[in-house]
């Protein structure tokens, strides 16, 4: 694709990477097939390929219009046509590098503004967003139907003892924002079956929020400063020799691993962010390289896997989690179009609930048809958007993998009693 960047971007490092990106697209069309919008709306400028041209139109100094910020907003940054792209066209990084130009050029509207400041403010701040999801929780039954099914049902985290052992081996556990407030047996679950496997988890105290919702709101130094606190939270237990840092939620890993290069040019973290980055791994490339099967599961229930966006497309993890249950003993069913994306993406279920919406009914209805006994993910976004609906409960996978061995030991309890 030849191009022609206006002065004010083409000459800076983002305008040069832009330039880059839309050179390598050759029109093909191949991500049309798996974009998820595209298959939906129907809509060229819906599809990836559309949005380039339009984001190539900008950068080439079109004026930005309402139009333009609305086919942009409605990607849901899936990434599932960069797996399709025969040519490798990042076309992530050429949407972070627009969506600001877009958003400076056509504005938003006041509702929106105060719904991007509240998300803003809360969400990333673990402190912040727990106490305010119990208070939710507390008034759910009080609250009208529409508003109750936004407010996860508060849940009964397991009181079994995380086992007191300190092993040799230890990594770092990232906890994240969201997670410990609506799910935070999902965490407790990592450490007891590590624990098994002899890994100690460390958590600390200091860290937080990835990085990823101010980054994909356009907030991009913020985003910044959020991965910055991280590296100075866990340098120190890098510096002790602290194998990796184990990574629950599959969004976040995606964040993490490309910290190196959201911090290339900053010469105080750019060395330390690489180092991250190399030592983040997402919990199943932990898992898949211990030896699970000494845990000795046999005969559990059939489960349906939903693989969420940023496992397969993102971290280049599709198939992974399938291949380390069915290892394990679990009966993997297969779902169809599990390549598309289930609606969640973050914060777009928020800003974009129709589409999101529709989505979801597809992906539960292929969830469902699996004839799978268990709904399971590896996103809390995805487990949290999937779960507002579904009649079957949606877990992470190694909550799973934790009731089955505490099943498993308890039966083992009655029998030598």
């Amino acid at each position: 694709m030849q191009t022609n960047l206006v002065e004010f971007i083409k000459l800076n490092p983002q305008g040069r990477e832009a330039d880059a990106i839309l050179r390598k697209c050759v029109h093909c069309g191949f991500c049309l097939a798996t974009c998820p919008t595209y298959d939906t709306l129907g809509d060229e400028l819906d599809s990836p390929r559309g949005r380039i041209y339009l984001m190539k139109q900008v950068l080439e100094g079109t004026p930005a219009t309402e139009l333009t910020q609305k086919h942009l907003d409605q990607c849901l940054s899936c990434r599932a046509c960069e797996t399709t792209c025969p040519s490798n066209v990042e076309y992530q990084q050429l949407l972070e590098i627009t969506r600001p130009v877009v958003d400076q050029q056509v504005g938003r509207s006041f509702k929106q503004r105060i719904l991007r400041s509240a998300i803003l403010s809360i969400l990333p701040y673990r402190a912040r967003f727990t106490p305010l999801i119990r208070a939710a929780q507390m008034a759910r039954p009080l609250l009208p139907h529409a508003l109750k099914a936004k407010v996860p049902v508060k849940p009964a985290v397991s009181k079994k003892s995380t086992g007191p052992t300190v092993h040799k081996r230890k990594m770092l556990l990232l906890e994240g924002c969201v997670q410990p407030g609506i799910a935070p047996n999902i965490n407790m679950a990592t450490i007891r079956v590590l624990d098994r496997l002899g890994i100690t988890l460390l958590r600390e105290a200091k860290e937080g929020c990835c990085g990823a919702i101010s980054t994909h709101l356009n907030q991009v130094e913020d985003g910044l400063d959020f991965m910055r606190r991280n590296i100075d939270a866990w340098w120190p237990y890098i510096e002790q020799g602290c194998e990796a840092i184990v990574i629950t939620a599959s969004g976040c890993g995606a964040m993490v691993k490309e910290y190196g290069e959201k911090l290339a040019h900053d010469p105080r973290y750019a060395e330390k962010a690489s180092r991250i980055s190399g030592l983040s791994r997402d919990l199943v490339e932990v898992l898949r390289d211990e030896p699970v099967e000494q845990l000795g599961i046999r005969g559990a229930d059939s489960i349906a896997f939903q693989c969420p966006c940023t496992l397969q497309h993102a971290q280049k993890l599709s198939g992974s989690v399938e291949a380390l249950l069915t290892r394990m003993g679990f009966d993997l069913k297969a779902v169809a179009n599990n390549h598309l994306c289930c609606g969640s993406a973050g914060t777009y279920s928020i800003f974009q609930p129709d589409l999101a919406n529709q989505l979801r009914s597809k992906k539960l209805q292929t969830l469902e048809e699996s004839g799978a006994a268990r709904i399971v993910s590896a996103n809390i976004g995805c487990i949290t958007h999937l779960s507002e609906i579904s009649e079957q409960p949606v877990q992470h996978w190694i909550e799973v993998v934790d009731e089955v061995l505490a099943n498993k030991n308890n039966s083992l309890s009655k029998a030598n009693n």
